[in-house]
């Protein structure tokens, strides 16, 4: 039996009403103007509904476990309810143990809870130094919701989850984070040592902004690419949208400011 159908009345209207004001968030967000408005707009819904505080944001680096390339305010930000200290402690340890496959692996299990994670892969030693943190700083549980392989967006809790987050919350959840996470990707300042939108333009989308950058026209591009005028337009059309841009000077510009073309 699914968790919906395990949901009581009062908890199934319980649920509605929090995926209810998810849904109207996820439509409003691109109203937000900075990353903080995202993250207290978040904060606001799931801590009137649970215990699940917002902690906040980060993009993955480039590099896979440089830590040094994180700064907070610019690939971070942090959530003003996350206890004093932690960030402090949490970086300069993660400098020294900064496991990013260990990381992967278990943000890659984002509707799990920090608790039941920890179960699975039962950490020992100084692989739970992550955990042993949390608990000193109050932090009994949480909930990682990484998005797109770009953002990871996170949540703690002063109580265990695993009985009070169901299935279907943890869903609606991590699909509003996935909103916010592409609000972000639009007003948080490219960072060329991060993993960002543009790594999703495609090899021919990158040869298309490499010729107009030459001042090539179009039926140049296309007889040089082996490709139709028409084509040609689609992937100026497509580059443009993915670099959040509205002519092709802009995309052309923005791709050599990121260091997507020579």
């Amino acid at each position: 039996m699914s968790d919906l159908k395990l949901l009581t009345p009062g908890r199934h209207a319980h649920f509605a009403d929090l995926q209810a004001q998810l849904i109207n968030y996820a439509n409003r967000v691109e109203d937000l103007l900075s990353p903080g408005q995202v993250l207290n707009e978040l904060h606001a819904i799931t801590t009137q509904h649970l215990p699940l505080q917002v902690m906040g944001a980060a993009r993955f680096p480039l590099k896979s476990g440089d830590w040094n390339a994180v700064q907070l305010g610019k690939s971070a930000f942090l959530h003003q309810s996350v206890p004093v200290g932690w960030w402090d402690d949490y970086s300069a340890l993660a400098r020294g143990r900064f496991q990013p496959l260990l990381f992967l692996a278990a943000t890659s299990m984002a509707i799990h809870t920090w608790t039941e994670v920890r179960r699975m892969f039962q950490p020992i030693g100084v692989d739970k130094w992550s955990y042993d943190l949390a608990f000193k700083h109050g932090m009994r549980d949480g909930l990682t919701c990484p998005v797109g392989g770009r953002w990871v967006v996170s949540f703690w809790s002063r109580k265990e989850l695993s009985g009070i987050v169901t299935g279907p919350m943890r869903v609606v959840i991590c699909a509003a984070v996935s909103f916010a996470a592409l609000r972000l990707d639009q007003i948080v300042e490219p960072d060329p040592t991060m993993v960002g939108p543009h790594r999703h333009l495609t090899p021919r989308e990158l040869a298309v902004l490499r010729l107009v950058s030459t001042g090539a026209q179009l039926r140049q591009i296309a007889q040089e690419l082996g490709l139709g005028e028409e084509t040609i337009r689609s992937h100026l059309k497509k580059a443009q949208i993915k670099l959040g841009v509205h002519n092709r000077a802009q995309a052309v510009a923005e791709a050599l400011r990121q260091h997507l073309i020579p």
